[in-house]
């Protein structure tokens, strides 16, 4: 079918340049040059084209039949398919880092200590504090009288305060020696030098009552003690009270605050 496709469209070029020829023979004699060049260049791509058609064609390349997948195929396809695996996975991860660092973004900050210690005592530059039970070890004067320690857990709080606020510590003791051991223990904790605490404004007398009028005649804001009676009798005069003890107090005032510890008051620190 191909060989006699050939020789139609041969017989067709043979046909057109008769006609070509017959045509051309009339026209010499109307046709200026530029027409007479036209139709010969007509004529050479007619000529070129024939031959084109009359070359032989090239051998088709054969396809090669599609062999078995070989062992390094294999491998290529399953490296190319744990690199999809593996880019998912990665996709994935990074998904999820994003995620977290939104969330991560939108948590509340949680406050640092200084600014707990402003927030809680924002009404107040002055406060008066008990040392026994609440910045001490020791409960009791008789135990001053064998040794004072400053509690750890409570020395940063009390660094902060000393920061922000006027701070006045005082207590009752029973002789001279325990006001020493008192006073180099609160040296030793670096509370004099560290803090804004000086010793003139750590305070002692002999008895509870002495103790109630230190902290009237100073008029601080705040107040903390370890005494629910104290703290009732100062309802009148202090604004704000902090009462440190494990259970509450009977009859106090509204204005009393209630607290294991002191550092539970300051945020858990």
């Amino acid at each position: 079918m191909g060989d006699y496709s050939k020789d139609d469209f041969l017989q067709l070029i043979k046909r057109f340049g008769a006609f070509l020829t017959g045509k051309i023979s009339n026209l010499f004699h109307t046709l200026d040059s530029r027409s007479v060049g036209a139709i010969a260049g007509l004529a050479v791509a007619i000529v070129f084209s024939w031959r084109v058609w009359r070359s032989p064609s090239e051998p088709q390349r054969r396809i090669p039949k599609r062999q078995g997948v070989t062992p390094s195929s294999s491998g290529v396809s399953a490296h190319s398919s744990a690199n999809v695996e593996t880019s998912g996975v990665t996709s994935s991860s990074e998904d999820s880092n994003a995620q977290n660092v939104i969330v991560e973004f939108f948590q509340p900050v949680k406050p640092t200590l200084a600014q707990v210690v402003r927030q809680r005592l924002s009404e107040g530059r002055k406060v008066t504090c008990r040392l026994l039970g609440v910045i001490l070890e020791e409960t009791s004067p008789e135990e001053l009288q064998q040794q004072a320690t400053v509690r750890s857990s409570v020395l940063e709080v009390l660094l902060e305060i000393t920061k922000f606020c006027d701070l006045y510590l005082m207590e009752r003791v029973l002789d001279d020696e325990s006001e020493k051991r008192v006073l180099l223990a609160l040296e030793n904790a670096g509370v004099f030098t560290s803090g804004g605490l000086v010793k003139d404004k750590v305070l002692f007398c002999s008895t509870e009552i002495g103790r109630t009028s230190f902290v009237r005649q100073l008029e601080p804001d705040w107040h903390i003690d370890t005494n629910p009676e104290i703290t009732f009798q100062l309802a009148r005069f202090i604004k704000y009270q902090l009462h440190v003890s494990p259970t509450k107090p009977e009859g106090t005032a509204i204005n009393v605050f209630n607290s294991t510890t002191l550092e539970q008051f300051f945020g858990n620190v």
